[in-house]
C-alpha cells in the first residue's frame, strides 16, 4: 500500500494575504464604479487598508517571525488607514472633498503616531495608544457602519465593520495589546468578511442603479433611480441631507412633492406639471454637490429632463 503523503497545513497568514489581495482588488473596482462621484477617494483609501494589510500578512510569510513591538506598530498603521474610508465618506461634498482628504491624512498619521514615535523614539517598545484614540477607532467603524444601516447594502456594511473591529480589535478600548498580538485566527476571519462585504457592496452597487418599485409619475421615476444610486453609494447622512434641502426648496416655492429616503412623493393635481422643470432643476443642482453629469447619466437621468 503506498503511503500516504501528509500535507502541510496552510499557514493563516498566507489566507489572511489572499484576502486582503481580494479586499483591496474589490475596492479598486469600486474606485472604477463609483467614478464621477465623491465617493471615489474613500474607495481609494480602501484599497490602501487592503494593500497595507496584505503588505504585513507579506512580511510575516517572508521574515523570521516579528517581536510583538514590531506587529503593534505595523497593525496601528493598518488600523489608521482601515477606518480612513468612513472619514472620508464624512466630506464627500463639493467643492471641499478634495481638501477633505488632508484632513484624512491627517487622521489617520494622528493615530499611526504611537506607532512611529515607539519606533523612532522607544525601539523595541509597544505603542502607547491613549484611550481617546482607541474610542475613536470604534467610532469611526461604527460611524461607517450607520452611515449604510438604512441602505440596501446594510449586509455588507455589517460584514465590512465586524471584520474592521477583529483586525483593529488589539487597539479597542479594553483590550491589551501585547496579549491581543498576535491574532493570527481573528485576523484571518477579519480579512474574509472584509473581502465579502466588499464583494457583496460592488454587487449591491449595480443592483442600486435601478429603483426597487416603478413609480407613476414621470418627476417620480425620473428622480428616484440617481437618487437611489447616491444613497447606496455615500449612504445615509448626505441622502437625507439631499432630501432636506429639497423638501426646503420644495415647500418654500409650494411643490406639491416631498423627497424621503425611500423616493419621491408627489401629491396634488397629476395633470399639474408646471413644476416639474424647476423641480427636476433643483434636484440636479444638489446632486451635483456630489456627482457629475455622467454619473447622473449611468444611473438613469436623462439630460433633457433638466
Amino acid at each position: 500500500m503506498p503511503s500516504a503523503v501528509a500535507l502541510s497545513p496552510v499557514p493563516l497568514p498566507l489566507v489572511t494575504l489572499v484576502a486582503a489581495c481580494i479586499a483591496a482588488l474589490v475596492s479598486a473596482g469600486a474606485v472604477f464604479r463609483v467614478r464621477g462621484s465623491t465617493a471615489m477617494p474613500a474607495a481609494g483609501w480602501a484599497v490602501a487598508a487592503g494593500l497595507a494589510l496584505a503588505a504585513e500578512c507579506g512580511r510575516a510569510l517572508s521574515a523570521a517571525p516579528a517581536d510583538p513591538a514590531t506587529a503593534a506598530q505595523t497593525r496601528l498603521l493598518v488600523a489608521a488607514l482601515a477606518v480612513c474610508p468612513a472619514m472620508s465618506l464624512l466630506g464627500a461634498k463639493r467643492p471641499q472633498h478634495g481638501v477633505w482628504q488632508l484632513i484624512v491624512a491627517s487622521l489617520a498619521v494622528v493615530i499611526a503616531m504611537p506607532a512611529l514615535s515607539a519606533w523612532l523614539v522607544r525601539p523595541g517598545s509597544l505603542p502607547d495608544v491613549h484611550l481617546l484614540g482607541r474610542g475613536f477607532l470604534a467610532v469611526l467603524a461604527a460611524v461607517g457602519w450607520l452611515n449604510f444601516l438604512g441602505t440596501r447594502t446594510w449586509l455588507a456594511a455589517t460584514l465590512v465593520t465586524v471584520g474592521l473591529l477583529a483586525v483593529v480589535r488589539p487597539f479597542l478600548p479594553g483590550v491589551a495589546t501585547d496579549a491581543a498580538l498576535p491574532q493570527p485566527a481573528l485576523d484571518c476571519v477579519g480579512a474574509w468578511l472584509i473581502a465579502a462585504g466588499g464583494l457583496l457592496a460592488c454587487g449591491g452597487l449595480v443592483v442600486g442603479r435601478g429603483a426597487p418599485h416603478a413609480p407613476a409619475d414621470t418627476i417620480a421615476r425620473a428622480v428616484d433611480p440617481p437618487f437611489f444610486a447616491l444613497r447606496e453609494t455615500l449612504g445615509t447622512a448626505w441622502s437625507l441631507r439631499i432630501a432636506e434641502r429639497f423638501d426646503t426648496v420644495a415647500a418654500d416655492r409650494g411643490w406639491p412633492c416631498r423627497l424621503r429616503f425611500h423616493g419621491l412623493e408627489v401629491g396634488g393635481d397629476p395633470s399639474d406639471a408646471s413644476w416639474h422643470r424647476d423641480a427636476l432643476r433643483a434636484f440636479k443642482a444638489l446632486m451635483h454637490r456630489f456627482v457629475t453629469d455622467d454619473w447622473l447619466a449611468r444611473h438613469g437621468w436623462e439630460h433633457d429632463h433638466a
